[in-house]
């Protein structure tokens, strides 16, 4: 995997909600792997060899009238991920009880503390809606439970659910770098219920969990709304973000016609978190 070399697409855009989440969707389907979101917009991440310029043209939001984007982009060498993460990867602390860190950094006194290396996968704990899921996971009994972390990023919610007592976890990414990101890290962490999947919704056929956690965006959770709910056990819980306060209607009557009741909802900087249980 050395030699991969990825495209980096920086985006400007205005107004950025809910342009950014448009324009993640979007390029998603045309196959962009990974996507940082920033103050001004987002970095989407593609492959060199699977990148064609007419991609872009294909990108309906960036011929909106409702909508200012402009892009640059760049070529980095998947090699060189490794040390942008070191330069830059500073640990947090999640209400002094969970901390999420590199190697590289000292070990805190922490309850939970979990060691990872990011590289180009989703889910440090530094965006808002990966920090309310570790505040979510934190408050929740896990012990003996079976959990799927769907999108799992970096697998940080999977460890903690495993650190919190859960005996069965399925982490399931639909990118490839995500998914080999995922393994490196349980290993890391000496996590031994943890199983990683690369697919999406359909590996879920027949599958039944006490607590599903899914951390995407608000247009993939609508879609597998119903496949969630199904797989759900009698008294399951369901967590979920990755949208914005303006998408909790939505979101909620989703929820509300699978048999999904709001119990608990946090907010950090207009994204959300919201925990529902099975009715």
């Amino acid at each position: 995997m050395s030699n991969i070399i990825y495209l980096g697409y920086d985006f400007r855009v205005e107004p950025i909600q809910p342009g950014v989440e448009i324009l993640i969707a979007e390029l998603g389907y045309l196959g962009f792997e990974s996507f940082v979101e920033t103050e001004v917009g987002v970095t989407a991440y593609i492959q060199k060899e699977d990148f064609n310029p007419e991609m872009i043209e294909e990108v309906d939001i960036l011929n909106s009238k409702a909508f200012e984007i402009s892009y640059t982009f760049n070529e980095i060498e998947q090699t060189n991920w490794n040390e942008e993460w070191e330069k830059n990867f500073n640990p947090i602390v999640v209400d002094n009880v969970c901390s999420v860190r590199a190697p590289f950094h000292d070990k805190p006194n922490t309850q939970y503390d979990i060691v990872i290396e990011p590289k180009m996968s989703f889910g440090t704990g530094h965006h808002e809606t990966t920090h309310m899921m570790i505040q979510h996971i934190l408050s929740h009994d896990f012990t003996g439970e079976s959990v799927l972390d769907m999108g799992c990023g970096t697998a940080v919610l999977a460890i903690l659910a495993e650190f919190k007592g859960a005996t069965t976890i399925d982490a399931i990414d639909i990118d490839n770098w995500c998914y080999i990101n995922s393994l490196e890290n349980i290993e890391r962490n000496n996590c031994e219920y943890i199983s990683v999947y690369e697919g999406d919704a359909s590996l879920l056929k027949d599958k039944k969990y006490d607590i599903i956690i899914a951390n995407i965006n608000r247009n993939i959770l609508l879609q597998d709304m119903q496949t969630y709910a199904s797989c759900l056990t009698g008294k399951g819980t369901l967590f979920l973000s990755g949208f914005y306060n303006d998408d909790i209607p939505l979101i909620t009557e989703a929820c509300e016609r699978n048999n999904l009741e709001l119990q608990q909802q946090l907010e950090r900087n207009n994204w959300v978190a919201l925990k529902f249980d099975k009715i």
